[in-house]
């Protein structure tokens, strides 16, 4: 199967070359890269040119905003399963896409994830913050979970049957897509119990700085897909917070 990665990026040239070498660096003979830059003015663009012979296709032009970069992206794309990995993060190690591939395929569904931690900007190897996902089941998106999207690899026929991010929800349009995907069409997921990616803190994804607007968003989304509103959504920003009590070991 061929996998499609997309990476969105808006002056990132402190941090894209590391997400760039950790595709470049996976072991799985068969990816896409797919570079999707908002009209970066800050040198992100040379960067990307000098990782251009493995680079499938790349774009420099002004976009609505993340989301829509992320679906331009995967409009771009041509593989069986797509992955979105943000110009902040990257890989823990060169295995991680061919462990994809092998828990999708042995377990027959449509879609995976597994963990992620979250790294000082500049040390990264300091962690601040641990996302164990833990094992899927479904009925958890009524508690206020939901997979690290960083992490979350689908087939694309999901995305042609179902539909891509939503454009309404600025802040929690990946919530909205997997609370679709998973809970509402049932889609077929297993987990990975290992670290995939590492998210550096205060990038493309700020925990906490949108609190407030983040749960009408989510409640929003429980709306728009016609399905009842738990309540105990409300203790997703809690929740969060013991993330950052667990050890990585």
């Amino acid at each position: 199967m061929k996998i499609s990665i997309i990476t969105v990026v808006y002056n990132g040239k402190n941090t894209i070359e590391d997400c760039l070498r950790s595709v470049r660096n996976q072991t799985y003979p068969s990816i896409e890269h797919i570079i999707i830059d908002g009209g970066s003015t800050d040198g992100t663009v040379e960067v990307i040119k000098r990782y251009e012979d493995r680079i499938v296709y790349w774009i420099s032009e002004p976009d609505k905003g993340i989301y829509d970069a992320i679906n331009k992206g995967i409009r771009e794309s041509t593989g069986d399963i797509i992955g979105i990995l943000h110009s902040d993060d990257f890989y823990t190690d060169e295995n991680v896409i061919n462990d994809v591939v092998k828990a999708i395929s042995a377990n027959k569904v449509d879609s995976c994830y597994g963990d992620i931690i979250y790294v000082d900007r500049k040390d990264t190897n300091k962690v601040t913050r641990y996302w164990r996902a833990g094992e899927y089941d479904r009925e958890k998106f009524r508690k206020g979970w939901m997979p690290p999207h960083p992490t979350f690899f689908c087939k694309r026929s999901i995305y042609e049957k179902y539909g891509l991010l939503n454009l309404d929800f600025p802040l929690a349009a990946d919530y909205e897509l997997m609370l679709r995907f998973l809970y509402k069409y049932q889609v077929s997921a297993t987990y990975i119990p290992r670290i995939l990616v590492k998210m550096r803190t205060h990038g493309t994804s700020r925990p906490g700085k949108y609190t407030l607007g983040a749960i009408i968003e989510n409640y929003r989304a429980w709306k728009v897909n016609n399905l009842e509103y738990p309540f105990t959504m409300l203790l997703k920003p809690f929740l969060k917070t013991f993330q950052f009590l667990i050890s990585t070991s």
